[in-house]
């Protein structure tokens, strides 16, 4: 399995991680989409270069030019709400691929402990084809560990590409173990050292469905 932190290398990606972040500008619900958005589409373009490629012959105005195009058939698989950003950002580049949509929610028993709950999917089949799972925050890694989960009752894919803007390190370890080695990819913005009592990532971001959409009820 291989993991992937794209903040290791140094690029205009890290601006954007770094205005998500920023108290200041996070109130700018706006630009904070945007944000995720311009992080999907970074993450997409680096992730392409994985796939597989078949040189094609385009006719042009003048001639025959020999480009190497991706072939892999894609489906795009979101965690609302905070992921509909996120996932726009892939579709901007990967606009041929198919989509899919996961509800996933904490359900609380008390101010620490809570439970995950899947109650919506609309997703066409992923047998054989390069199941790409978004999520902007994984903290404890049950939310995608479950998405996933719900998603092979639609086929199983023939390779996996986690995608997080922010992850706790123990969430990475968490899916390392839960998702097939041979043929996943964990891709990350940035790689967060832990997870505090109620479970979020610090020094993480917050809530990132508040800071995109509003508080909930």
């Amino acid at each position: 399995m291989k993991i992937i932190n794209l903040s290791e290398a140094n690029s205009v990606l890290n601006q954007y991680i770094s205005e998500i972040r920023d108290v200041r500008i996070q109130k700018d619900r706006l630009r904070f989409r945007r944000n995720i958005e311009r992080i999907g589409e970074i993450m997409a373009y680096e992730m392409s270069k994985s796939f597989r490629y078949e040189v094609r012959d385009v006719q042009t105005p003048l001639g025959i030019a020999p480009v190497s195009l991706p072939v892999d058939s894609l489906v795009i698989s979101t965690i609302l709400r905070a992921g509909v950003p996120f996932h726009q950002g892939f579709l901007s580049y990967f606009d041929y691929a198919e989509n899919a949509f996961v509800s996933a929610y904490r359900k609380y028993k008390d101010t620490l402990k809570f439970d995950i709950y899947i109650e919506y999917i609309a997703s066409p089949r992923i047998d054989g084809k390069t199941l790409i799972i978004t999520d902007p925050m994984l903290a404890t890694g049950g939310s995608m560990e479950l998405t996933y989960q719900a998603m092979l009752t639609k086929g199983h894919p023939a390779k996996i590409h986690v995608a997080s803007i922010i992850a706790s390190r123990q969430a990475v370890e968490h899916i390392a173990k839960a998702f097939p080695q041979e043929m996943t990819t964990i891709w990350c913005a940035a790689i967060d050292p832990e997870i505090d009592s109620h479970s979020y990532i610090v020094p993480g971001l917050g809530d990132a469905g508040d800071l995109a959409y509003g508080e909930k009820e």
